[in-house]
């Protein structure tokens, strides 16, 4: 439950979003745009275009307030009925959570979750052009929906990109995140590039 400040900062915010939505023809518009984005196939990855889009409609304030309020907790959201806002508007409001809500919020959680990956697949490959032979390599990320992303690359990026990825998370590491067998597959990954580099050299 809200607080008293929080309560008064929330009801200033939920009457200027009712303001907005009490324009002509904004109730139609707003609800045409949340059925139309939420149903688009990458949703999950433009979520914050929605957003945006609202923010246009309605103004900044209004369109942020209007993706909050739909993927609030359901104890915060029932006391947008007792602020006052007009039945017409909170008819509208309590349909589109309905509706429109648990998509928002699960595309939101998937942008901020590091879960959002579920698992990924490797490959390699050789790429035949006029500049010779180019080692490549094939990397599947499976998201939460099952949905795979392919990229693909030559090695000299990928090993960069894994660098940065092992510079970066190493600044941050405690012990108890890096598994033992994790931490000697490392070790093994780097050798083998040490070993091969030397060989070519």
């Amino acid at each position: 439950m809200l607080d008293h400040e929080e309560r008064f900062l929330f009801r200033e915010e939920i009457l200027n979003l009712a303001t907005a939505l009490g324009d002509a023809g904004a109730l139609d518009n707003v609800e045409d745009l949340l059925a139309e984005v939420t149903t688009s196939p990458h949703f999950d990855s433009d979520v914050f275009t929605l957003e945006r889009s609202l923010q246009v409609m309605l103004g900044n304030r209004a369109g942020s307030t209007l993706v909050g309020l739909l993927t609030v907790t359901r104890e915060v959201f029932e006391e947008v009925g007792e602020i006052g806002v007009p039945p017409e508007v909170n008819e509208r409001i309590v349909s589109w959570r309905a509706r429109f809500g648990l998509a928002i919020d699960n595309a939101l959680n998937f942008l901020n979750n590091p879960d959002g990956i579920q698992g990924h697949n490797f490959g390699t490959q050789v790429s035949h052009g006029d500049a010779g032979t180019t080692l490549q390599g094939r990397l599947t990320l499976v998201r939460y929906n099952n949905e795979p992303q392919f990229f693909i690359a030559d090695a000299d990026i990928l090993l960069a990109i894994a660098a940065d990825m092992m510079e970066r998370l190493g600044e941050h590491l405690d012990p108890e995140m890096v598994d033992p067998e994790l931490l000697q597959r490392l070790r093994e990954g780097v050798d083998l590039i040490e070993r091969r580099s030397k060989a070519r050299g």
